[in-house]
C-alpha cells in the first residue's frame, strides 16, 4: 500500500524539509514552486546558521527548545554541515552590547584576545573579548536546499517548477510553505525585510560565523567555500520589497571592514534584499485547515526550526507514528 499523496507548495527551506521528512515516512511527495527553482524566495538569501544558543538572545524559550535537535537533523541530511561553533564579538565602543548578549544567553565561553586568536588567527589584535558558543554550527543554504532535493528524488519524490499550479484535488494533503505569499490565507502574517551581501575575499579566512554586535544594526559574517562570505543584517520591521538600499549596503560593508580591513578589497558578488514571513510573536507555526496544512512564519529561524516544524506536519499526516 502506497503512502498518502502530498503536494507541497514552496521549495524553500520549510517546504523542502517537510518534503524530505514526509517522504521518509512513506508519503508520495510532489513539491511545486512557482518561482521556477529551488529556494526562489527568502531561503536562498539566508545565513544558514544553526545557532540555538545565540538566537536565545532575542528569541523566546520555545524557539530554543524546538531548535536543539536541528544540528543533528541537518548533519544526517547534508554532507557539508560545519560544526565549529559561533563567535560573538563587538568593537571596543560597543563592549556593553557583548555583556548584554551574554546575560541573555547560555552555553558559551568568554574568550580573551589570545583565545580569540587561537580560534580565528585572522582576527588577531582585533578584539579584546568574545563569546564562543561551541555547540553550534552552520550550513550553506543553497547547497543544503539542493541536497534536500536530491534526497527527495532518491525517495521517489519530485519537484515541479514549470506549468500551471497543480490541482490540490489530485492529492490527499496539501502543505503550504509559500511564505509571505500566503498572507491572504494567514491574516496575521507580516513581512520582515532582510538585507545581505555575498563577498569574495581571499585575504581573510574565518572558520565559523562571527556575529558583530552594534546597538542599531548587529550583523553576522558567515564563511562559505571558495573565499566567499555572507554578510547579513538582522530583521527590519518593513514590508519594503525594493532592492537593497545604499544605506544598508554601506552598513554591511562597514561591518565587514570593521571585522577585518582586508574586506576593503573584497569583490561584491551579490547584494540582495527580501521579505521573510513572520507572525506577531515571531514564532513559526503549523496550522491545519482541513486537508491543507500551513507551515509559515519562519522569521529568521528557517534553517534552525524547519526540522522541528516538519516533524509537526508529519505528526498530523501520520498520527500515532514515531516521527
Amino acid at each position: 500500500m502506497t503512502g498518502p499523496r502530498i503536494l507541497i507548495r514552496g521549495a524553500g527551506v520549510a517546504g523542502m524539509t517537510s518534503a524530505v521528512t514526509l517522504a521518509e515516512n512513506g508519503a508520495a511527495v510532489t513539491v511545486q514552486d512557482t518561482g521556477g527553482r529551488i529556494g526562489s524566495g527568502a531561503s536562498w538569501f539566508a545565513g544558514g546558521m544553526l545557532a540555538p544558543w545565540c538566537e536565545a538572545e532575542s528569541a523566546p524559550d520555545e524557539v530554543t527548545q524546538d531548535s536543539l535537535t536541528s544540528l543533528r537533523w541537518w548533519k544526517s541530511h547534508v554532507s557539508d554541515v560545519i560544526e565549529a561553533g559561533s563567535l560573538v564579538v563587538a568593537p571596543a565602543r560597543d563592549t556593553p552590547e557583548l555583556a548584554r548578549f551574554g546575560r541573555r544567553t547560555s552555553h558559551f565561553e568568554t574568550l580573551n584576545a589570545y583565545q580569540i586568536t587561537s580560534l580565528e588567527p585572522d582576527l588577531e589584535g582585533r578584539f579584546e573579548k568574545a563569546l564562543f558558543f561551541a555547540e553550534e554550527g552552520h550550513v550553506d543554504p543553497r547547497k543544503a536546499l539542493l541536497a534536500l532535493e536530491r534526497r527527495l528524488k532518491d525517495l521517489g519524490g519530485e519537484t515541479v517548477f514549470t506549468g500551471a499550479p497543480l490541482n490540490p484535488e489530485d492529492f490527499d494533503w496539501v502543505v503550504d510553505c509559500t511564505g509571505i505569499a500566503a498572507r491572504e490565507q494567514l491574516a496575521d502574517l507580516r513581512g520582515m525585510r532582510g538585507e545581505m551581501l555575498l563577498l569574495r575575499c581571499s585575504d581573510v579566512k574565518l572558520h565559523r560565523p562571527v556575529r558583530m554586535l552594534h546597538p542599531r544594526i548587529p550583523v553576522y559574517i558567515v564563511p562559505r567555500a571558495d573565499n566567499v562570505f555572507m554578510v547579513g543584517a538582522t530583521m527590519v520591521e518593513s514590508d519594503d520589497t525594493r532592492a537593497i538600499t545604499v544605506r544598508a549596503t554601506m552598513e554591511l560593508l562597514n561591518a565587514a571592514y570593521t571585522l577585518h580591513p582586508a574586506f576593503a578589497e573584497a569583490e561584491i558578488l551579490e547584494a540582495n534584499a527580501g521579505l521573510r514571513p513572520a507572525f506577531p510573536d515571531n514564532i513559526p507555526r503549523v496550522h491545519q485547515d482541513g486537508k491543507t496544512i500551513y507551515l509559515n512564519g519562519m522569521y529568521r529561524h528557517g534553517f534552525l526550526l524547519s526540522p522541528k516544524r516538519a516533524q509537526e506536519v508529519a505528526s498530523i499526516i501520520f498520527p500515532g507514528n514515531e516521527i
